[in-house]
């Protein structure tokens, strides 16, 4: 089921109108936006710890990789707790190293290193992931 929006945040906060702009350069999906559950501000690139890293597993337009060629980016569907695999991360305040459209994705911005915890920390993760809802 695809939810055509518009999307919100946990307090009632307009991100995105459609899920075509939810994936575009002008959501506006931010620290001060992309929220926790509890509606409280996660710490962004700058702040310690660093926990910007959100775990997607998606490509930059919202869509899965489509597997073998490509490499697993979901630590197998989220099942693999190991030093082994990747997931993709998105960074929720949209702060990276440089200003490359890919560094400032907030849904495709690099993988981790493993996909224990060990791995998905030294990058600026904290194993969250954002949480999209129809009701």
């Amino acid at each position: 089921m695809t939810v055509p929006g518009p999307w919100q945040n946990v307090k009632g906060e307009v991100v995105a109108r459609s899920v075509d702009e939810l994936h575009s350069a002008n959501s506006r999906l931010t620290r001060a936006t992309a929220l926790d559950e509890k509606g409280r501000i996660v710490n962004g690139r700058t702040e310690k710890p660093n926990k910007h890293d959100i775990l997607t597993g998606s490509r930059p337009d919202g869509t899965a990789f489509p597997g073998k060629p490509f490499a697993d980016m979901t630590c197998s569907n989220w099942t693999n707790g190991s030093d082994t695999g990747a997931a993709m991360t998105g960074h929720h305040d949209r702060v990276g190293p440089t200003d490359a459209s890919w560094a400032v994705s907030w849904n495709a911005a690099h993988p981790t290193l493993g996909c224990s915890m060990e791995k998905i920390r030294p990058t600026g993760g904290d194993g969250l992931f954002y949480c999209f809802a129809a009701k």
